[in-house]
């Protein structure tokens, strides 16, 4: 589910990979990872891009399927 919103935000923010790993500080590898799922952020990354997004972390995991945040 997270793999499928991040990229899903992304896209429909017209971030490319490398740009949303500079807004959070992390590498580009590790948003293609995570939208591939090949692995799971750190609760520290989720909250950076729920931030970025302006969504919930919630959002981000699949637990609430409400897109706005506040």
């Amino acid at each position: 589910m997270f793999n499928e919103r991040l990229k899903y935000l992304r896209k429909l923010k017209g971030y490319t990979q490398k740009e949303l790993a500079a807004m959070i500080s992390c590498d580009q590898s590790m948003i293609a990872r995570w939208e591939k799922g090949e692995c799971e952020p750190t609760a520290s990354a989720i909250k950076k891009i729920a931030v970025v997004f302006n969504v919930s972390a919630d959002y981000l995991l699949g637990l609430d399927d409400e897109y706005s945040k506040f």
